[in-house]
């Protein structure tokens, strides 16, 4: 009996023939004690790399179709912005206000209260531009000016009131996104009562949820590709956009759709004009000091100028008799005097030869007459001057009109929405827990005080019979209660330590 290759070769005794009897093969074992797969035959292996090649070729199609649509996409929208490029902006509207109202302030805090009221006005009417000026001079400056520009070499160039400086840093504190104000506004002393002002929520502090096309950002300092950078929006990660820009620089940036192939949030750097250009939305204001009333005409940021100049005082024409939509403009500027109005500003500045303000302006305007008291605020003159001379201006070109209340956060948004029956259930739990109080009394009973002594009036009571004498005097026991020294002393102190109402 030999056995060979798995097979059993024997010789019959009987016959002395060969007998050959296959073995079972036994299973291929791999090196490390797995069964490997069972050997395929040539066709197979080439219909398997056929069907695959046939599958990568697919992809390698549909990917490039894709991309032929995507560059489709791309020159549409190329098209589309070349003639947007084309669409002039929106006119705009300038104020001017002067610094030194701040110095009519009683205290630090009505100080930032003004300036925040400034702010908010300018917001409700969506004005571009404000403009803050110094309307007391050199000549008669009360207190030291300081210096807010520098050269090339380092060295002041500019030197402007402390109170002008301290409304154009809070009037941009307040407008600049939340989410941004720790890059550019670090702790100042003028900043001080920031966190009294109320908030401006303009459209362009947008929440983290909204999903608005443009948004406001800064320029990281993170690692990004050649010929770009990242900006923090305000959302949980950082936008790559299209243009590499050192770090701390405030953009505007055009939020690109969401790729599915890539995680990764893509922008593009735009002007700050073009949101309010091509959606209409107001995009907050822009902020320039001047030193002086000259400055606020001749230092326009337009190219043209202002080409319509308003000023406000009680000795104009009379707001009522000026016909609607007759102030047509493309850049409007709308000056306000101080608290010795335009004419103490006119004759501090002495680049300006005129003697009255009424020739500056192309229009001097009441815009409160028979007002009942002797004076306006500055900030007060603010909100009713805009209010009046909302039906007399024309804009030559107007705002787009279009609907965004899906995107933006409405008035409704501003607060934390609570649904209906989280509240009904908040109210049961109340009422329960009430009831469960009522039913189950503290049963702890309080030591009996000590008895305090009786106090006799030492004074003639005002309200009594002024027949009585004031010998006959009777106990105050029901009058008021005599508090020991000891516990008055201890409340004393602890008020005083622990006074939390003043922040010095």
């Amino acid at each position: 009996l030999l056995h060979v290759r798995g097979l059993f070769l024997a010789i019959s005794e009987s016959t002395g023939r060969l007998l050959i009897k296959t073995m079972p093969a036994a299973p291929a074992v791999s090196s490390n004690g797995k069964p490997t797969e069972p050997h395929k035959s040539w066709k197979k292996v080439n219909e398997e790399r056929k069907a695959l090649k046939r599958q990568r070729k697919q992809e390698k199609l549909l990917k490039e179709l894709q991309q032929a649509e995507e560059a489709e996409t791309r020159a549409e929208l190329a098209a589309t912005e070349a003639q947007k490029k084309d669409r002039p902006n929106p006119s705009t509207l300038s104020i001017a206000v002067p610094g030194s109202i701040l110095e009519n302030a009683q205290s630090a805090e009505l100080r930032a209260y003004v300036a925040g009221q400034i702010a908010r006005a300018a917001c409700i009417f969506r004005v571009n531009e404000v403009i803050v000026f110094d309307d007391v001079g050199i000549a008669t400056a009360r207190e030291t000016k300081r210096s807010y520009e520098e050269d090339a070499e380092g060295s002041g160039t500019g030197t402007v009131r402390s109170s002008s400086l301290q409304l154009a840093r809070i009037l941009q504190y307040l407008e600049c996104p939340q989410y941004l104000r720790k890059y550019f506004f670090p702790l100042h002393k003028d900043l001080k009562y920031s966190g009294l002002l109320n908030p401006l929520d303009t459209p362009h502090h947008l929440r983290q949820q909204s999903m608005f096309r443009y948004r406001e950002g800064v320029i990281c300092d993170k690692k990004a590709k050649e010929g770009h950078s990242y900006a923090n929006v305000g959302l949980l990660n950082d936008v790559l956009v299209d243009k590499a820009i050192e770090p701390g620089v405030r953009v505007t940036v055009k939020m690109e759709p969401q790729s599915e192939t890539s995680r990764k949030q893509k922008g593009t750097l735009v002007s700050p004009d073009e949101p309010r250009r091509e959606t209409g939305v107001y995009w907050g204001y822009q902020v320039r000091i001047a030193h002086s009333l000259s400055e606020i005409f001749t230092k326009s940021p337009y190219d043209s100028g202002y080409d319509v100049t308003l000023g406000t005082s009680d000795r104009g024409t009379n707001v009522h008799e000026v016909p609607n939509r007759s102030y047509s403009f493309k850049h409007m500027l709308i000056v306000f005097g101080g608290l010795q109005g335009l004419e103490s500003a006119l004759s501090n500045d002495e680049k300006l030869t005129v003697d009255d303000p009424e020739l500056l302006f192309d229009h001097y305007v009441n815009v409160l007459p028979r007002q009942g008291s002797r004076t306006i605020r500055t900030e007060e003159a603010l909100l009713i001057a805009l209010a009046a001379l909302q039906e007399k201006l024309q804009p030559d070109v107007e705002d787009v009109e279009t609907d965004l209340s899906d995107l933006l956060p409405q008035s409704e948004d501003t607060g934390i929405s609570v649904r209906r029956d989280v509240l009904v259930s908040k109210k049961q739990k109340k009422r329960k827990l009430v009831e469960d109080t009522v039913e189950s009394p503290v049963v702890y009973e309080p030591s009996p005080p000590k008895a305090l002594p009786k106090v006799v009036r030492q004074t003639a009571n005002p309200f009594a019979d002024p027949s009585e004498s004031f010998e006959k005097t009777a106990p105050a026991d029901d009058d008021f209660e005599v508090v020991s020294s000891t516990t008055i002393s201890a409340t004393r102190q602890s008020s005083t330590n622990n006074d939390l109402s003043r922040f010095d």
